[in-house]
């Protein structure tokens, strides 16, 4: 499978639609997916808002829990990664990423203080 490197820059509002959640590796069993190093692999649904106010979700394999992670907070993505997958007759693309963490609160702004001088009476 080739990995496609993805460009967040590109991709508009990320924000957490679905909070992380051990990604299953056998649903018979309930194993949980571990990545290379035995850190347990987490799925996490994050909507992607575009400029021409569409929406979509995508699935992001994320390694180990990703603190502060949670429905709706905007989130900054890490190493975004696709992968085109085909299994018989079925086909799509799933995405992995190294990292999602909330995005930085942004810094409130205060309107200017009024002058003094003027007609608001």
């Amino acid at each position: 499978m080739q990995s496609i490197p993805v460009d967040v820059s590109r991709l508009g509002v990320l924000r957490c639609a679905v909070a992380p959640e051990p990604k299953i590796a056998n649903f018979d069993t309930g194993e949980v997916k571990k990545d290379k190093e035995g850190n347990t692999v987490y799925t996490v649904g994050v909507m992607v808002r575009q400029q021409a106010r569409r929406v979509s979700v995508i699935e992001v394999a994320v390694p180990g829990e990703q603190p502060g992670v949670v429905e709706g907070v905007e989130v900054r993505i890490t190493g975004l990664e696709a992968f085109a997958w085909a299994m018989g007759d079925r086909h799509g693309v799933s995405f992995r990423a190294s990292a999602i963490t909330p995005a930085p609160e942004p810094v409130p702004t205060r309107p200017p203080a009024a002058s003094g001088k003027g007609g608001d009476r």
